[in-house]
């Protein structure tokens, strides 16, 4: 695959995820994916996620923890099997009330036209502290 295939790939899976059609987003994953957020501590959805089965876990508890306010993926940069996606994201915490808003870095590595895995980096002390109340 070439890089602006991958970068569509990705784009995909971004677009799915908005509309809320998991069954499309798996569809680009590999059965055997690697999905990790860092932990940090008291993150819920935090860790490493294995499979469509640890996908799907992963997307049901960071759901029922948050509200996405503002989810907006920006720039794109895509080399070799890898893509970067910058991006934004605002979310109310529903325990708390609170609102967190985050830069983040998302890594994908695609083979084959799907994702094998995905890290993202992000601010892990603004979500910590919107979990706890502060």
């Amino acid at each position: 695959m070439n890089e602006q295939d991958n970068k569509k790939v990705v784009e995909q899976l971004y677009n799915a995820f908005e509309t809320g059609d998991m069954t499309a987003l798996l569809r680009l994953l590999a059965t055997d994916i690697e999905w990790r957020h860092p932990r940090g501590q008291d993150i819920p959805w935090g860790g490493m996620h294995k499979g469509h089965q640890g996908v799907i876990e992963f997307f049901r508890v960071i759901s029922e923890a948050g509200e996405v306010m503002q989810f907006l993926p920006g720039e794109y940069v895509a080399e070799g099997d890898k893509v970067m996606v910058l991006g934004h994201e605002r979310i109310r915490v529903k325990s708390t009330g609170l609102v967190y808003e985050t830069d983040w870095v998302h890594e994908y590595t695609l083979r084959d036209h799907k994702v094998i895995k995905f890290s993202e980096y992000t601010d892990t002390a603004s979500i910590i502290d919107a979990l706890k109340g502060k």
